[in-house]
């Protein structure tokens, strides 16, 4: 089964930026699509494979932050070739 992944990590904290650029950055090495605005970061792939990246590398980003949020919004389909109609 496929799915697509919104996620945005907002570390509460004066210096936040290091730690989204390194999330953003792993995550492009699991070898999963990954694609960016500047709002958030959306992974494509296998459930199974994403979440098993996202497990890992979630984990790692909170640590990484004193205090921070993480929006996830999963939807049950490749979404990764979507194109607006507008």
């Amino acid at each position: 089964m496929n799915i697509s992944v919104e996620l945005t990590l907002t570390p509460l904290q004066d210096d936040f930026e290091p730690a989204i650029i390194q999330f953003i950055k792993r995550l492009r090495e699991s070898g999963l699509t990954v694609l960016e605005n500047p709002l958030s970061t959306q992974v494509y792939g296998d459930y199974d494979t994403v979440m098993k990246v996202l497990h890992k590398e979630i984990k790692t980003a909170l640590e990484a932050v004193e205090r921070g949020l993480l929006y996830i919004k999963i939807v049950k389909s490749d979404r990764s070739d979507y194109e607006p109609h507008f």
